[in-house]
């Protein structure tokens, strides 16, 4: 058995030799194409190339890789690639360790250059003041529901949304302590405590434990890996962070949990490409099947609308609303231009991105 692992081990390290020799060899084309790109100032980030790089692998994929294995590999190189062409500054809403740092790292990898912001307003205005490239912030979350100070932002700021992100929030519960009888108190967010009470009532039900609720789950992780019989649900990466033991992964009621996040810009265009979806603004006039005749444009186009809702205008003549409205398509295809030329005194586009939810 032994001659046999030693054997196997051999031909693993064998592999990774040749995996690093090709991964250099990639960014070696990397490398000579950010040369281009800083010649002519093209785009360094190219979230529809990556898309299709990816569903070109997903589709030749013959061996044991998962797709989400795949995806997770490849953004990973993706990110190194980006850097090696043009390093790029990243803000998102922190701290650091929350789950919208995750989904940064999801896009832009572990080795990028991030800045955490503790408010969403902050976010825009790093990137409106093009202190840094690109913002990350959470826009929806399926159980509760949209994120009103991100849609207010992208009302009042001339920012654009370069691309989605849609991600499964899962919980851990972590602790330095090896046996849950020791634990007295457990730290978390509020909302954390809400979506995992059925683990808290399964896994604490004969014995009494302090919830304690704060700011947020990296807060949470960061006081548990300080104090002795303590814990704290949070998420995988505040854990990592804060080097706190993972006793149980996924401890969330809901299977279903998803939070959405966009990727934001001051000055980015998605290329006219397949698989897009637009988000836009409307102000539409305050009378009767004013919205009705804007949303009939849609139907009568064959456009998709994913999604509509409604914001307060916040004026001081009474009670108006402006709608945020997302579709199938991109803003330069022509059915689309038709409509937003038509209605161009009332809607304002946010960008145009590759549509993953």
């Amino acid at each position: 058995m032994d001659k046999e692992l030693a054997h196997l081990r051999e031909k693993i390290d064998s592999i990774d030799d040749q995996l690093i020799a090709l991964l250099n060899q990639r960014m070696e084309l990397v490398r000579a194409v950010g040369r281009l790109k800083r010649t002519n100032r093209s785009i360094i980030y190219r979230p529809e190339r990556e898309q299709a790089i990816l569903e070109r692998l997903k589709a030749n994929n013959k061996g044991l890789l998962m797709p989400q294995a795949i995806d997770s590999i490849f953004l990973e190189i993706f990110a190194v690639s980006r850097n090696f062409e043009l390093p790029e500054r990243i803000a998102y809403l922190g701290p650091e360790g929350s789950f919208t740092h995750q989904a940064a790292e999801s896009r832009f990898g572990s080795i990028a250059d991030y800045l955490s912001l503790p408010t969403i307003q902050e976010v825009f205005e790093s990137v409106g003041t093009e202190r840094v490239r690109f913002g990350v912030l959470p826009i929806e979350n399926n159980q509760e529901g949209t994120v009103n100070e991100t849609f207010e932002g992208l009302y009042n700021n001339n920012i654009k949304i370069v691309a989605e992100v849609p991600m499964p929030i899962h919980f851990t519960f972590a602790s330095a302590e090896d046996r849950l009888p020791h634990i007295e108190k457990v730290y978390s967010k509020d909302i954390a405590f809400r979506q995992c009470k059925k683990f808290l009532q399964s896994y604490f039900e004969h014995q009494k434990v302090e919830l304690i609720p704060v700011e947020s789950t990296s807060k949470a992780a960061l006081l548990a890996s300080k104090e002795l019989n303590s814990a704290a649900i949070c998420s995988p990466i505040a854990a990592r962070i804060h080097q706190l033991p993972i006793l149980f992964n996924n401890i969330e009621d809901s299977d279903f949990n998803r939070t959405r996040f966009l990727v934001i810009s001051k000055d980015f265009k998605l290329p006219m490409s397949k698989g897009c979806k637009t988000s836009i603004i409307a102000k539409v006039a305050d009378q009767a099947g004013a919205l009705a005749s804007f949303l009939q444009d849609f139907y009568q186009a064959n456009i998709n609308l994913c999604k509509i809702d409604s914001r307060p205008a916040k004026e001081q003549d009474g009670f108006k609303y402006w709608f945020w409205i997302e579709f199938d398509g991109h803003e330069d295809e022509p059915a689309v231009q038709n409509i937003l030329a038509r209605h161009a005194h009332v809607v304002r586009c946010l960008g145009s991105y590759i549509k993953l939810c």
